[in-house]
């Protein structure tokens, strides 16, 4: 297969809600608590910067809560905003007669997936780079049938050159799972492409089905992307849509009575009775093992089997909100894991990072578990302090 060319140009678009963060502003206010020495002056700074919502470029606050749409709002370089909206019908027009959700889905993911945080530059990284385009990549093994995917992408991406191939792939991906009935994603846009294939991964980044101790595994590759024992198994739980052929993995019967007569492509063997619908039911089959014309891989059926892992399996097989909740954020992490936007982003320094974790764990808290405070005593305090000081100062 030829390689396809790179798309580059126009402005940038993201999709609402954005959280944007200053990281001069960051620094100077985690200065000035620092020189307070107060705890509860820390604690109400710190909480402020991390948990609470922050103004997007936008002009609206904006939190973490799901329900956000893939369509993109108008700011952005390295894909049209106007061209990106278009798209996204047109991928979904493409979904309602060719039920292509799961090979969508992969793509996406697959060209995310070989993000390695270990390297900084770009692109030998790897991840959300458009690389999967190109015939090398296209060959891995773990890659098998994907071709199939590029070519139903391919017209769209003609008929919209101002969109980037590392932004359809993930609002392909996107855009299959919400017209599943998945739960809205909060994705953003302005991926740059590389620009050919002598920039694409080595083989060997993507999980393997059957390993031979698939927990190890699984954290192995996963870990290496920057996820953690939630996000696999929240991502695992996306094996509710598709089929396993075993010409392509060497995974799954050749058909089965919930496959054979399509729709789509008649053959394979799925995960779940309604194999284009996203729910829970993955993690319901998977915990109960009941149907023998189920696919049950070796790294499915650990997720039931490692203590780590069980506890978010469970959880997800019991409440399909907390499910989609979860998954809607890991998938959105995975979708942005080594990209590179345009324009770009705006962090904080892994170092600026740490002394904030180190600062909000000085006052008995963490990143990952709010602490219980009175914030309204808090700004009282800092105001009180504030005028204390501006009384010396004026004496």
């Amino acid at each position: 297969m030829s390689s396809l060319s790179a798309a580059a140009t126009a402005t940038a678009t993201r999709l609402l809600p954005t959280v944007t963060t200053s990281a001069s502003a960051t620094r100077l206010s985690y200065r000035f608590s620092l020189s307070l020495s107060l705890s509860s002056l820390r604690s109400f700074h710190l909480l402020s910067r991390l948990f609470l919502p922050q103004k997007s470029s936008l002009g609206r606050f904006s939190s973490r809560r799901i329900g956000y749409s893939t369509v993109p709002s108008p700011k952005c370089s390295a894909s049209d905003p106007e061209q990106l909206k278009s798209a996204r019908e047109d991928i979904k027009e493409l979904l309602k007669t060719k039920y292509s959700h799961p090979i969508l889905v992969r793509l996406g993911w697959h060209d995310a997936g070989t993000y390695n945080k270990n390297i900084e530059e770009w692109p030998q990284r790897g991840g959300a780079n458009g690389s999967l385009r190109f015939e090398v990549e296209l060959k891995h093994g773990a890659n098998a049938g994907l071709v199939n995917a590029l070519k139903l992408l391919q017209p769209i991406k003609e008929k919209y050159s101002n969109v980037t191939y590392a932004d359809l792939f993930q609002l392909a991906s996107a855009t299959a799972i919400e017209e599943a009935g998945g739960p809205k994603l909060p994705m953003k846009y302005g991926r740059v492409d590389v620009s050919g294939p002598e920039q694409c991964p080595e083989e060997g980044r993507l999980p393997d089905a059957g390993p031979p101790s698939p927990a190890a595994h699984l954290r192995d590759v996963f870990y290496r992307m920057g996820l953690n024992d939630k996000e696999i198994v929240a991502l695992s739980g996306a094996h509710t849509l598709g089929r396993s052929r075993p010409d392509r993995s060497g995974w799954g019967k050749p058909e089965t009575k919930y496959t054979k007569d399509g729709p789509g492509a008649p053959g394979g063997q799925s995960w779940t009775v309604q194999w284009l619908k996203f729910d829970n039911s993955y993690f319901k089959d998977i915990k109960e093992r009941r149907d023998e014309d189920l696919l049950v891989l070796p790294t499915d059926a650990v997720l039931f089997e490692d203590p780590s892992f069980k506890l978010y399996a469970e959880k997800y097989a019991e409440d399909q909100d907390a499910f989609f909740k979860d998954y809607a954020e890991a998938h959105a992490k995975l979708s942005n894991l080594g990209a590179k936007f345009d324009p770009p982003e705006r962090e904080l320094s892994e170092a600026m990072k740490q002394k904030i974790r180190a600062e909000y764990q000085a006052v008995g808290g963490s990143p990952d578990k709010p602490l219980q405070s009175n914030y309204f005593l808090n700004i009282m305090i800092v105001i009180a302090v504030l005028a204390y000081l501006t009384s010396l100062v004026m004496n």
